[in-house]
């Protein structure tokens, strides 16, 4: 098939089929992007669990340089504590963190939506491009007795922008689920992140617990005394 084939076969079709190579590329141009993006977020993610493993509390400039040193979206988590560090109690720490998550889940989405969009769209686009070189090849229907072929081709031809949707659809289908489990897995790590700091938090609780009671004793017999 050369080049005037094709241009005639997209002609019959109503031009759909000009837009097939645009919506494969908008697909491939997200899934491409999306896919880098988040590979670096959960490399990104897991360097920042690995520095927050080794804190053994919240106390301290430790955790303000690994903050520092942290890249969007897991640094807007690692600087709760460090702009709240009054706060002491661990459920307030933890909605505060949680605000940082939810805040940075949107971010993490973008752009899915027009993957999501091309998957629906091709094969519907494929289908409406099909269905109007259907209306070509009836009306070949009168010169079908002197070249019977003509009407199965004139099909064959009708049906390539289904094809062509529908091809475009399983690529984008599997890029997209893909992605979205990628994306969940950010979450994850983000969540995961909150629940180290809250713990941390506790230890340091803790700990300030521990010191005043092994005080408290001594404040009793030096007042005895």
């Amino acid at each position: 098939m050369n080049w005037t084939q094709i241009a005639d076969v997209a002609t019959m079709s109503g031009g759909i089929l000009y837009l097939m190579p645009i919506l494969l590329l908008i697909a491939l141009t997200v899934s491409i992007e999306r896919f880098l993006f988040l590979n670096r977020m959960v490399r990104l993610g897991n360097e920042a669990a690995l520095a927050v493993e080794d804190l053994p509390n919240l106390q301290g400039r430790a955790l303000a340089e690994i903050a520092e040193k942290s890249a969007f979206p897991f640094r807007a988590i690692l600087e709760g504590p460090v702009r709240f560090p009054h706060i002491k109690d661990s459920g307030r720490l933890s909605e505060i963190l949680q605000e940082a998550v939810m805040r940075q889940v949107p971010i993490l989405d973008k752009r899915l939506w027009i993957l999501d969009t091309t998957v629906t769209l091709a094969p519907l686009l494929g289908l409406l491009g099909t269905i109007i070189g259907m209306f070509h090849a009836f009306q070949v229907l009168n010169n079908a007795a002197q070249n019977p072929t003509l009407i199965t081709g004139s099909v064959a031809e009708a049906l390539l922008a289904t094809a062509a949707g529908l091809i475009i659809a399983i690529v984008g289908l599997v890029a997209f689920n893909g992605l979205h489990n990628r994306m969940r897995y950010v979450v994850h790590q983000m969540e995961t992140l909150r629940t180290m700091l809250i713990n941390r938090l506790e230890g340091l609780d803790h700990s300030h617990a521990l010191i005043h009671s092994e005080a408290q004793p001594l404040t009793y017999a030096a007042a005895e005394a």
